[in-house]
């Protein structure tokens, strides 16, 4: 009775299935090698199971299904002899696969490869030799993906694309450059369509506040479809808004190209506000937000609303109105406030007010930002910051050149009384020993002093240059805030509103204290608008 027989073929990557590096179908060849190998010797093959892209060097036996199958065939009974076209279908994990191989022979299954014969574990040279075949194997796995992403890396730095499908957003167009197996090479190009929905995606989630799900459901409704012609997926957008690509960018691994302008879809300033709003929203425990955990509410400011007179948070409440009016109409409005929460739980000692109603809440806080931004417009850059620390920046520069000139001046003066010790020494030097010594080491102080001054000197500098620089963006921030505002959505604004105010304390008969994000403190402080009533 001849031996029965399973075969095991497996390819590393879905390319593989396919083709291998000498351009033949690689399963194929495998399945055609087996098939004739067993002819020869003689053998029945009674059952196959093919990976197709399944890397044997990442994924341990475990997680491969095919190979659970085989050994519950084997535990079975099934067959005889395991046939491979090389052991390193099996795996290439050092550590693990040698064993997987040694299972399969103590629970009496004979293990072959095409082109290296039978694995045996008579003597304990056969168990080495079989650890160090499959050391070898993980060993050139490990310098392949090193050669692999290093030559990737390369490609993406000189500004190529590494390949792969295009995201959405791209299409992938013919480079007219050739890799060494003579194969025409890919490079991106904008989908001007779908670059459309790409910055609505965006522009919904920085600048309206919609979250994953919410884009995906105002997509669908208004029609737009993914690039299959479905419905989009919550998990598709997710992808997309952390996609660094749509800034022009390409990336593999840790290697970056430089910005590509012709393939730059959103800024890279929106990005980083898309990965800052993840991160806040990721942390629902987060005390202090800059953006609202959704844009959903009728609320301008909730989140951000505090009692003045007992630091509860304020929290939204609803409820119902039921009146007959004296025309006979019936009131049946909903009536929603901000309530002290201390107060209504009764765990604190609060004087203020118990709840403040919404409308009006929020008329006060709208009124001190359009004054804002009323006053942002009717100034210029100049006028609110070189005029206001131009000036201070001056005068430090100033300063270090003047403490820069006086260590100078005092480690020349260092140098000369060192030289009039060489005099001493002589007897030729009108200073004692003693004396020297001691205008030496005052002279050193002094330097040493200068050097520490010069360093503080430079850092407020540089600290100016960076406030400069930060109140510029803040400026520009707020000047494009202003324009939008008054046309805005409500979601636009809520979102605008979060990040420019960071609390808001509420005091009875409706008197704000309004404290804005850090980008925006010392600018606005300057606008002297933070305090105001209803």
């Amino acid at each position: 009775m001849s031996k029965r027989v399973c075969c095991l073929y497996r390819v590393s990557t879905g390319k593989q299935v396919d083709y291998d590096k000498n351009n033949q179908a690689d399963i194929p060849m495998q399945r055609k090698a087996c098939h004739k190998f067993a002819l020869k010797m003689g053998w029945e093959i009674v059952h196959e199971e093919q990976e197709d892209g399944v890397s044997g060097h990442k994924i341990r036996a475990e997680n491969r299904d095919k190979i659970q199958i085989i050994k519950d065939l084997a535990r079975k009974k099934k067959f005889d002899i395991l046939l491979v076209f090389m052991f390193d279908r099996i795996g290439r994990i050092a550590d693990e696969t040698p064993f997987v191989v040694e299972w399969f022979v103590k629970n009496g299954i004979e293990v072959w490869s095409t082109q290296e014969g039978e694995q045996r574990f008579d003597t304990h040279t056969d168990k080495l030799l079989n650890y160090i075949r499959f050391w070898q194997a993980d060993g050139e796995s490990e310098k392949t993906s090193i050669r692999t992403k290093t030559s990737l890396g390369q490609l993406v730095e000189s500004g190529h694309y590494k390949g792969g499908g295009a995201a959405f957003g791209y299409d992938l167009v013919k480079s007219g450059r050739f890799n060494k197996r003579k194969h025409e090479l890919y490079d991106l190009k904008i989908n001007e369509a779908e670059a459309i929905v790409v910055k609505i995606i965006f522009d919904k989630y920085t600048k309206e506040g919609y979250g994953a799900h919410r884009i995906t459901t105002w997509l669908n409704n208004n029609g737009y479809r993914a690039r299959t012609g479905k419905m989009w997926h919550e998990a598709t957008i997710r992808g997309i808004l952390r996609n660094l690509t749509y800034t022009g960018v390409l990336r593999s691994g840790e290697s970056r190209s430089d910005i590509i302008p012709e393939l730059q879809i959103i800024s890279p300033k929106q990005f980083e506000r898309t990965k800052e709003i993840m991160k806040e929203r990721s942390d629902r425990k987060k005390s202090t937000r800059t953006v609202p955990l959704n844009t959903k509410g009728k609320s301008l400011v909730s989140g951000k609303v505090y009692c003045g007179h007992c630091g509860s948070k304020l929290t939204l409440t609803t409820s119902g109105r039921y009146r007959t009016r004296k025309d006979g109409t019936v009131d049946n409005t909903k009536r929603i406030r901000y309530a002290c929460y201390g107060k209504t739980r009764k765990q604190t000692q609060c004087d203020g007010q118990t709840g403040y109603t919404l409308h009006i809440l929020d008329t006060a806080v709208e009124k001190i930002v359009k004054e804002i931004f009323a006053k942002v417009k009717g100034i210029s850059k100049n006028e609110v910051i070189n005029l206001k620390y131009a000036d201070e920046l001056k005068l430090r520069t100033t300063r270090l050149n003047a403490l820069k000139s006086d260590y100078t001046k005092e480690f020349d003066n260092l140098n000369l009384l060192k030289s009039e010790v060489i005099k001493a020494i002589k007897g030729e030097s009108a200073f004692s020993n003693e004396i020297l010594s001691q205008l030496i080491a005052e002279s050193e102080s002094k330097c040493k002093r200068y050097l520490e001054l010069c360093l503080i000197a430079e850092k407020e500098i540089t600290n100016t240059e960076d406030l400069l620089k930060n109140l510029s963006n803040s400026f520009d921030e707020l000047i494009s805030w202003a324009e939008l505002y008054d046309d805005a959505s409500f979601e636009q604004k809520k979102m605008i509103v979060g990040y420019l105010i960071k609390r808001i304390e509420v005091f009875r008969d409706y008197k704000l204290k309004i404290d804005f994000n850090i980008n925006f403190e010392q600018f606005i402080k300057g606008l002297d608008c933070q305090e105001t009533a209803a």
